[in-house]
Protein backbone atom coordinates (compact mmCIF):
# COMPACT_ATOMS: atom_id res chain seq x y z
CA UNK A 1 0.00 0.00 0.00
CA UNK A 2 3.17 2.32 0.79
CA UNK A 3 5.49 2.90 -2.61
CA UNK A 4 9.17 1.92 -1.47
CA UNK A 5 10.05 5.12 -2.99
CA UNK A 6 8.27 7.42 -0.79
CA UNK A 7 9.44 9.10 2.20
CA UNK A 8 7.35 8.84 5.53
CA UNK A 9 8.90 10.34 8.65
CA UNK A 10 8.92 8.09 11.32
CA UNK A 11 6.80 10.42 13.58
CA UNK A 12 3.89 10.32 11.16
CA UNK A 13 0.94 8.66 12.29
CA UNK A 14 -0.61 6.71 9.54
CA UNK A 15 -4.28 5.10 9.51
CA UNK A 16 -5.26 1.94 8.19
CA UNK A 17 -5.47 0.65 5.03
CA UNK A 18 -3.71 4.33 3.75
CA UNK A 19 -1.65 3.84 0.20
CA UNK A 20 0.64 6.40 -0.85
CA UNK A 21 2.36 6.86 -3.90
CA UNK A 22 5.17 7.02 -5.13
CA UNK A 23 7.85 9.94 -3.86
CA UNK A 24 5.46 11.27 -2.08
CA UNK A 25 6.62 12.99 0.78
CA UNK A 26 5.10 12.79 4.41
CA UNK A 27 6.56 15.32 7.04
CA UNK A 28 6.95 14.63 11.26
CA UNK A 29 3.38 15.87 12.55
CA UNK A 30 1.00 14.85 9.89
CA UNK A 31 -1.60 12.39 10.72
CA UNK A 32 -3.61 10.57 8.15
CA UNK A 33 -6.87 8.84 8.86
CA UNK A 34 -8.01 5.77 7.68
CA UNK A 35 -8.46 4.39 3.89
CA UNK A 36 -6.77 8.17 2.87
CA UNK A 37 -5.39 7.98 -0.67
CA UNK A 38 -1.63 9.36 -1.44
CA UNK A 39 -0.65 9.42 -4.90
CA UNK A 40 2.50 9.87 -6.47
CA UNK A 41 4.80 13.02 -5.60
CA UNK A 42 2.30 14.64 -3.37
CA UNK A 43 4.23 16.39 -0.50
CA UNK A 44 2.26 16.72 3.21
CA UNK A 45 3.70 18.70 5.85
CA UNK A 46 3.62 21.14 8.79
CA UNK A 47 0.43 20.04 11.72
CA UNK A 48 -1.68 18.28 9.32
CA UNK A 49 -4.76 16.05 9.98
CA UNK A 50 -5.90 14.59 6.76
CA UNK A 51 -9.33 12.73 7.25
CA UNK A 52 -10.18 9.51 6.59
CA UNK A 53 -11.22 8.73 2.99
CA UNK A 54 -9.67 11.64 1.22
CA UNK A 55 -7.94 11.05 -1.80
CA UNK A 56 -4.74 13.80 -2.51
CA UNK A 57 -3.68 13.97 -6.22
CA UNK A 58 -0.41 13.97 -8.07
CA UNK A 59 1.55 17.57 -7.31
CA UNK A 60 -0.65 18.96 -4.19
CA UNK A 61 1.59 20.69 -1.13
CA UNK A 62 -0.52 20.71 1.80
CA UNK A 63 0.16 21.59 5.06
CA UNK A 64 3.49 24.16 4.33
CA UNK A 65 3.76 27.78 5.59
CA UNK A 66 1.57 30.08 4.76
CA UNK A 67 2.43 33.08 2.24
CA UNK A 68 1.74 35.53 5.15
CA UNK A 69 4.84 37.32 5.78
CA UNK A 70 3.47 37.98 9.67
CA UNK A 71 3.97 33.69 9.99
CA UNK A 72 6.64 33.32 12.49
CA UNK A 73 6.51 29.63 12.97
CA UNK A 74 3.58 29.95 15.21
CA UNK A 75 2.33 25.83 15.87
CA UNK A 76 -0.79 26.10 13.89
CA UNK A 77 -2.49 23.37 12.37
CA UNK A 78 -4.75 21.84 9.81
CA UNK A 79 -7.58 20.00 9.55
CA UNK A 80 -8.93 18.28 6.53
CA UNK A 81 -12.03 16.65 7.18
CA UNK A 82 -13.30 13.00 5.71
CA UNK A 83 -13.94 11.74 2.14
CA UNK A 84 -12.77 14.90 0.08
CA UNK A 85 -10.83 14.59 -3.30
CA UNK A 86 -7.98 17.33 -3.71
CA UNK A 87 -7.14 16.94 -7.08
CA UNK A 88 -3.40 18.05 -9.47
CA UNK A 89 -1.74 21.33 -7.99
CA UNK A 90 -4.30 22.28 -4.79
CA UNK A 91 -2.13 23.87 -2.52
CA UNK A 92 -3.84 24.55 1.14
CA UNK A 93 -2.16 26.44 4.43
CA UNK A 94 -2.60 26.45 8.35
CA UNK A 95 -3.47 28.76 10.33
CA UNK A 96 -1.54 31.72 11.77
CA UNK A 97 -1.26 33.83 15.37
CA UNK A 98 -2.79 37.46 13.30
CA UNK A 99 -5.81 34.31 12.80
CA UNK A 100 -7.74 31.88 14.41
CA UNK A 101 -5.01 29.75 14.29
CA UNK A 102 -5.79 26.92 11.81
CA UNK A 103 -7.34 26.07 8.89
CA UNK A 104 -10.14 23.47 8.77
CA UNK A 105 -11.85 21.81 5.68
CA UNK A 106 -15.28 19.94 6.27
CA UNK A 107 -15.88 16.85 4.78
CA UNK A 108 -17.04 15.68 1.29
CA UNK A 109 -15.74 18.27 -0.41
CA UNK A 110 -13.87 18.37 -4.05
CA UNK A 111 -11.15 21.08 -4.74
CA UNK A 112 -10.44 20.51 -8.74
CA UNK A 113 -7.00 21.35 -10.07
CA UNK A 114 -4.55 24.00 -9.04
CA UNK A 115 -6.95 25.26 -5.83
CA UNK A 116 -5.18 27.61 -3.40
CA UNK A 117 -6.72 28.01 0.10
CA UNK A 118 -5.08 30.28 2.23
CA UNK A 119 -4.36 30.63 5.87
CA UNK A 120 -7.04 30.93 8.43
CA UNK A 121 -9.95 29.52 6.04
CA UNK A 122 -13.16 27.34 7.47
CA UNK A 123 -14.40 25.74 4.57
CA UNK A 124 -17.54 23.65 5.44
CA UNK A 125 -18.84 20.47 3.66
CA UNK A 126 -19.98 19.41 -0.01
CA UNK A 127 -18.40 22.23 -1.49
CA UNK A 128 -17.09 22.40 -4.69
CA UNK A 129 -14.23 24.61 -5.93
CA UNK A 130 -13.42 24.87 -9.70
CA UNK A 131 -10.00 24.65 -11.61
CA UNK A 132 -7.85 27.54 -10.18
CA UNK A 133 -9.76 29.51 -7.82
CA UNK A 134 -8.62 31.12 -5.06
CA UNK A 135 -9.09 32.00 -1.78
CA UNK A 136 -7.64 34.54 0.46
CA UNK A 137 -6.63 34.44 4.07
CA UNK A 138 -9.24 34.06 6.88
CA UNK A 139 -12.00 33.26 4.38
CA UNK A 140 -15.27 31.46 5.64
CA UNK A 141 -17.23 29.09 3.25
CA UNK A 142 -20.68 27.49 4.28
CA UNK A 143 -21.99 24.30 3.00
CA UNK A 144 -22.76 23.43 -0.11
CA UNK A 145 -21.06 26.15 -2.48
CA UNK A 146 -20.04 26.09 -5.38
CA UNK A 147 -17.06 28.16 -6.83
CA UNK A 148 -16.42 28.66 -10.67
CA UNK A 149 -13.33 28.42 -11.97
CA UNK A 150 -10.23 31.22 -12.18
CA UNK A 151 -12.62 32.83 -9.52
CA UNK A 152 -10.62 34.79 -6.48
CA UNK A 153 -12.43 35.71 -3.41
CA UNK A 154 -10.66 38.39 -0.74
CA UNK A 155 -9.76 37.38 2.19
CA UNK A 156 -12.07 37.87 5.18
CA UNK A 157 -15.05 36.84 3.03
CA UNK A 158 -17.83 34.96 3.94
CA UNK A 159 -19.83 33.15 1.14
CA UNK A 160 -23.02 31.91 2.90
CA UNK A 161 -24.67 28.07 2.48
CA UNK A 162 -25.78 27.09 -0.85
CA UNK A 163 -24.19 29.87 -2.74
CA UNK A 164 -22.60 30.02 -6.09
CA UNK A 165 -19.91 31.78 -7.76
CA UNK A 166 -19.96 32.15 -11.57
CA UNK A 167 -16.54 31.67 -13.20
CA UNK A 168 -13.54 34.70 -13.57
CA UNK A 169 -15.21 36.18 -10.73
CA UNK A 170 -13.64 38.40 -8.23
CA UNK A 171 -15.59 38.78 -4.84
CA UNK A 172 -14.87 41.05 -2.72
CA UNK A 173 -17.64 41.15 -0.65
CA UNK A 174 -19.83 38.93 1.77
CA UNK A 175 -22.04 36.79 -0.42
CA UNK A 176 -25.84 35.84 1.31
CA UNK A 177 -26.63 31.99 1.64
CA UNK A 178 -28.47 30.86 -1.37
CA UNK A 179 -27.14 33.55 -3.73
CA UNK A 180 -26.11 33.56 -7.05
CA UNK A 181 -22.69 36.20 -8.16
CA UNK A 182 -20.64 36.46 -10.89
CA UNK A 183 -18.35 39.30 -12.57
CA UNK A 184 -14.77 40.57 -12.58
CA UNK A 185 -16.30 42.48 -9.60
CA UNK A 186 -18.41 40.02 -8.53
CA UNK A 187 -21.98 41.33 -8.00
CA UNK A 188 -25.33 39.83 -7.25
CA UNK A 189 -27.94 38.55 -9.84
CA UNK A 190 -30.69 36.60 -7.69
CA UNK A 191 -31.25 33.66 -6.11
CA UNK A 192 -28.91 30.48 -7.09
CA UNK A 193 -32.17 28.29 -8.43
CA UNK A 194 -30.61 25.51 -10.20
CA UNK A 195 -28.92 24.72 -6.98
CA UNK A 196 -31.89 24.92 -4.57
CA UNK A 197 -34.09 22.59 -7.90
CA UNK A 198 -31.33 19.89 -7.12
CA UNK A 199 -31.41 20.10 -3.67
CA UNK A 200 -35.33 19.44 -3.60
CA UNK A 201 -36.57 22.42 -2.31
CA UNK A 202 -39.97 23.12 -2.92
CA UNK A 203 -41.59 25.76 -5.29
CA UNK A 204 -43.21 27.26 -2.44
CA UNK A 205 -40.05 27.85 -0.65
CA UNK A 206 -38.23 29.19 -3.88
CA UNK A 207 -40.97 31.61 -4.32
CA UNK A 208 -40.37 32.79 -0.12
CA UNK A 209 -36.92 32.97 -1.21
CA UNK A 210 -37.12 35.42 -4.59
CA UNK A 211 -39.59 37.52 -2.63
CA UNK A 212 -36.94 37.73 0.03
CA UNK A 213 -34.16 38.71 -2.28
CA UNK A 214 -36.95 41.61 -3.35
CA UNK A 215 -37.57 42.85 -0.39
CA UNK A 216 -33.86 43.19 1.16
CA UNK A 217 -32.82 44.51 -2.19
CA UNK A 218 -35.11 46.36 -3.94
CA UNK A 219 -37.15 47.76 -0.30
CA UNK A 220 -37.30 51.56 -0.12
CA UNK A 221 -35.92 51.16 2.97
CA UNK A 222 -32.19 50.62 4.26
CA UNK A 223 -30.61 47.00 4.19
CA UNK A 224 -31.39 46.58 8.25
CA UNK A 225 -34.77 48.14 7.83
CA UNK A 226 -35.47 45.58 5.49
CA UNK A 227 -34.23 42.64 7.51
CA UNK A 228 -36.06 43.77 10.43
CA UNK A 229 -39.40 43.79 8.05
CA UNK A 230 -38.56 40.26 7.36
CA UNK A 231 -37.59 39.05 10.86
CA UNK A 232 -41.16 40.66 12.19
CA UNK A 233 -43.50 39.03 9.20
CA UNK A 234 -45.95 36.33 10.19
CA UNK A 235 -44.35 33.52 8.39
CA UNK A 236 -41.29 32.10 8.60
CA UNK A 237 -38.87 29.84 6.78
CA UNK A 238 -35.50 28.15 7.90
CA UNK A 239 -34.05 29.59 4.55
CA UNK A 240 -35.33 33.20 4.88
CA UNK A 241 -33.64 33.14 8.56
CA UNK A 242 -30.64 32.35 6.81
CA UNK A 243 -30.14 35.29 4.58
CA UNK A 244 -31.22 37.40 7.50
CA UNK A 245 -28.97 35.69 10.46
CA UNK A 246 -26.12 35.58 7.66
CA UNK A 247 -26.56 39.57 7.23
CA UNK A 248 -26.68 40.44 10.92
CA UNK A 249 -23.93 38.99 12.13
CA UNK A 250 -20.48 40.88 12.32
CA UNK A 251 -18.08 41.35 9.26
CA UNK A 252 -15.24 43.27 8.18
CA UNK A 253 -16.93 43.66 4.57
CA UNK A 254 -19.68 44.84 2.79
CA UNK A 255 -22.35 42.87 1.13
CA UNK A 256 -22.38 41.93 -2.65
CA UNK A 257 -25.11 43.59 -4.10
CA UNK A 258 -27.43 43.54 -6.96
CA UNK A 259 -25.82 46.20 -9.75
CA UNK A 260 -27.58 49.54 -8.82
CA UNK A 261 -29.07 48.45 -5.40
CA UNK A 262 -25.71 50.28 -3.70
CA UNK A 263 -26.98 51.78 -1.10
CA UNK A 264 -27.04 52.77 2.80
CA UNK A 265 -26.76 48.79 4.76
Amino acid sequence: MIHPSAIISSSAKIGKNVQIGAYSIIGDEVELGDEVEILAHVCIDGRTIVGEGTKIFSFAAIGYRPQDLKYEDEPSILIIGKNNSLREYVTIHPGTRGGIMKTVIGDNNLFMIGVHIAHDCLIGNNVVMGNNATLGGHVKIDDNVIIGGLSAVHQHVRIGCNAIIGGMSGVERDVIPYGAVKGERAHLYGINLIGLKRTGISRREIVKLREAYATIFSGIGTIQENLNTLEESSESFSRINDIIKFMKENTSRSFCMPKGAERES
